[in-house]
């Protein structure tokens, strides 16, 4: 018996070698932890499950049958994250440089079938050179079959991606698939081509970093959620982010303690919105004063900063914020921020996380590149994702709510269950100035007269009380009482049901 014992443990030793002490020491030299070593940091101690320990490959083609590592270069299994259950896979770069055969793809199948069946997480950490060319097609049939999983599990369970080497060609369209993509700066790139092929095709000379690298991806194409200094920062960032999310779209979000007074007052806020209706503030101030001990999980934070979304907790129960930044394009929304608020409004409503919306919209974007690129139909995917989502939703306009870019945000025409309004709130269809020069054309050679219409128009409109008497805002409220208010309306749908007319999916404008 002994034998044996000792022999399973050489087998287990020589599989967490992976491929070799000598490529170890070499993914540490470029500051990049391994496999084995990054699941150890993401789970908590002790609670990785480990299964297809002694998986290899089957390929006989290109003397492959010659070389062998147990395990094929993926680590899977499952553990759990502050007590809750994941699944997880961790491509290994020292065996075959992390590139995916048929058996490496039926392990990351396994567990992404078992997340399905028991309803929890799937993070995989990504660092793969791609499909591995010595088994040609097979390899390719190994990543449509993680494609359709990742497909079916699309919200069901979450599915986060942490990027973390390489990650090229058909690698991508998985994480592509995922909720949420992390990327490390400087180690991890991601592009469909790489370099060399764009410069042979297109002439564009252009490194790995500026095609791919977390800079280009968090700022530019919106691929990526966030990047981060290291594998370390990285993983504990996912660790915080699972706390917020439920396990399935068959549970509801985590209730963690607070030790924050929900009837908190914050005087600061009656002085948040500047006198000038033209002078910008930073709304991530009032997001901050609102959540519990002012946490809040910023998502995207590098893309479309004219619009910002991530998680907050009321009360221990995880919030998703979408809020307009007047610091940035005054707040105005366009295609980019369209797409990143939409893109989180319907993540939030499928894992039934309930939409807190700060309101200061001028208005959408005008120009001949936003109306050649699809504004109309990017703006119509905010629209759409606010109307269809069945989570209770609380709005709360703080100044300028100015045409369809109004009813666009989550507004008590699309459902909303609570729509609240600072007393410095302006909800009308365009500003006065813009107003007056169209509705009183004839005018226009006359300063004094226009100035007391624009006058007027401010008394009338510039303010929330038309949009209040018509019942489209439910109450005034003061800056300070925001968190009190906002608790108390969460607090009070939490037993919402609303559901929405039976259909297959729908259609939303792509």
């Amino acid at each position: 018996m002994k034998t044996i014992l000792d022999q399973l443990e050489d087998r287990r030793a020589e599989a967490r070698l992976g491929g070799g002490q000598r490529r170890i020491d070499s993914q540490h030299a470029k500051g990049k932890l391994t496999a084995r070593e990054r699941i150890e940091v993401l789970l908590d101690e002790d609670s990785f499950e480990e299964f297809d320990m002694f998986k290899s490959h089957r390929c006989t083609d290109f003397g492959m049958q010659e070389v062998s590592y147990p395990g094929d270069g993926v680590v899977t299994g499952w553990g759990t994250i502050n007590g809750r259950q994941v699944y997880v896979f961790s491509q290994d770069f020292t065996v075959f440089g992390g590139s995916l055969s048929e058996t490496h793809a039926e392990k990351i199948c396994k567990i992404m079938d078992m997340a399905l069946q028991n309803g929890a997480p799937v993070i995989g950490l990504n660092d793969s050179g791609g499909a591995r060319i010595q088994e040609g097609v097979a390899s390719l049939a190994g990543y449509a079959d993680v494609f359709q999983r990742n497909i079916m599990a699309s919200g069901v369970v979450p599915q986060i991606s942490v990027i973390m080497g390489p990650c090229a060609g058909g690698a991508v369209y998985s994480p592509a698939m995922t909720d949420f993509i992390f990327m490390v700066r400087d180690s991890s790139y991601m592009f469909v081509t790489g370099p060399d092929v764009v410069k042979t095709v297109t002439n564009e000379v252009v490194t790995a970093e500026e095609l791919g690298g977390a800079k280009t991806h968090t700022s530019k194409s919106s691929v990526a959620d966030g990047a981060y200094e290291d594998d370390m920062v990285a993983l504990m960032e996912v660790r915080r982010l699972v706390d917020f999310l439920p396990l399935s779209n068959r549970e509801k979000p985590p209730l963690r303690p607070f030790f924050d007074e929900p009837g908190r007052v914050e005087p600061s806020l009656d002085t948040l919105v500047p006198a000038n209706p033209n002078t910008p503030y930073d709304m991530k101030e009032l997001i901050h004063k609102v959540a519990d001990e002012g946490d809040f999980f910023e998502i995207q934070e590098e893309f479309a900063k004219n619009i910002i979304t991530g998680f907050i907790r009321l009360e221990g129960s995880t919030v998703g914020v979408v809020a307009n930044q007047p610091m940035v394009l005054a707040g105005c929304l366009d295609i980019d921020s369209s797409r990143k608020a939409a893109r989180f409004v319907r993540f939030c409503d499928a894992f039934d996380i309930p939409i807190l919306t700060f309101v200061d919209v001028p208005g959408f974007l005008p120009g001949t590149s936003q109306e050649y690129s699809g504004v109309i139909k990017h703006g119509a995917k905010l629209l759409f994702a606010y109307g269809e989502a069945t989570v209770p939703k609380v709005t709360v306009i703080t100044r300028k709510a100015y045409g369809g870019a109004y009813d666009v945000m989550s507004s008590k025409h699309l459902r909303g269950d609570f729509n609240y309004a600072w007393p410095t709130a302006e909800i009308a269809v365009m500003g006065a100035k813009g107003a007056v020069e169209i509705l009183y054309r004839s005018e226009l050679g006359d300063p004094e007269k226009i100035a007391a219409r624009t006058k007027d128009y401010e008394e009338r409109f510039a303010n929330p009380f038309v949009a209040a008497e018509k019942g489209f805002i439910d109450e005034v409220i003061m800056p300070q009482s925001t968190r009190r208010r906002v608790a108390r309306a969460f607090a009070s749908l939490r037993t919402k049901r609303l559901s929405n007319p039976w259909k297959k999916h729908d259609n939303i404008p792509l």
